[in-house]
């Protein structure tokens, strides 16, 4: 075993956790190199996001694009599963962070997953067109393919609650006027749009793109890896997930299940049944 000296040793726990984000000693933060007395008050919260994420502060256009991507995945009302399970949590005795621990953790692949599988659906998407291929070709290639073997959902595309996601058309509006502006490229909306024309073809039907279709074009237009894309969706979902948890707890009511008690839930097992009576002891071998 080699020994090591006192001063190898306090540099080794000191790179223990390496990090390029934050610099703190006695009276001084810096985020990034950036103090963060002048960080305070100059840049704002996506900016923060931005500049934690990526390690640069962004453009204003970059920061604008990210903002109105947060803003309508804060809330989708009481029956979205994070949500009820925060508000169940706080009548359950949690305090606020236990509430949204519980309703963050439900965000997985199938509530709450759409988004980053959606960012990637456009990057296999991407690489099957090419530099100077055609998105719809390659969506409809990529997609019959994902159906052939099974998968017949298209994450961030159709909506069980919206015939029209009200949020999609305002926000591709503010791509296209970043695409104006030079501010991202256009070729992640070309893709999104590319899908919707390959499901109509595929389907013969108008399958609309989502909340979760559209942020995962700007998330991909902005650069930002899928994995963070549902990182991203998190940040927002708990914006709505805290502002329920509070609202519930100012109603001051206990143990509220899913549904009210008034309303029975269906039972689907045997009919009522008595127990079988159990065996005569003196009947078993060994006995007369």
């Amino acid at each position: 075993m080699t020994t090591k000296t006192p001063e190898e040793l306090i540099a080794e726990c000191g790179a223990w956790w390496d990090t390029a984000i934050i610099d703190i000693h006695p009276g001084q933060i810096a985020i990034r190199g950036y103090p963060i007395e002048e960080l305070i008050g100059r840049v704002r919260f996506p900016d923060m996001i931005w500049l934690m994420l990526r390690g640069e502060l962004p453009t204003r256009g970059q920061s604008d694009l990210l903002e109105a991507a947060l803003v309508p995945g804060v809330d989708h009302g009481p029956h979205a599963p994070s949500i009820a399970i925060s508000r169940m949590a706080v009548t359950c005795g949690l305090p606020l962070n236990g509430a949204m621990a519980s309703a963050i953790n439900v965000l997985d692949d199938v509530h709450g997953g759409a988004g980053q599988q959606c960012m990637e659906l456009y990057r296999v998407i991407d690489a099957a067109a090419g530099a100077a291929g055609d998105p719809v070709a390659a969506a409809t290639t990529v997609i019959r393919r994902q159906r052939d073997g099974g998968d017949k959902i298209v994450p961030g595309f159709g909506h069980r609650f919206h015939p029209i996601d009200p949020r999609t058309a305002p926000l591709f509006a503010l791509v296209a006027k970043a695409v104006a502006a030079g501010t991202v490229s256009g070729r992640w909306a070309a893709i999104g749009h590319a899908v919707e024309d390959a499901l109509k073809a595929i389907t013969g039907r108008h399958i609309p793109m989502n909340i979760d279709g559209i942020t995962a074009v700007i998330f991909c237009e902005l650069g930002f890896e899928p994995e963070l894309g549902r990182g991203l969706f998190v940040l927002s979902r708990s914006v709505g997930i805290l502002a329920h948890a509070w609202e519930q707890k100012q109603r001051g009511r206990r143990i509220m299940g899913p549904m009210p008690k008034e309303i029975p839930y269906r039972y689907s097992g045997p009919a009522r049944r008595a127990v079988p009576a159990p065996a005569d002891a003196s009947a078993t071998p060994g006995n007369d």
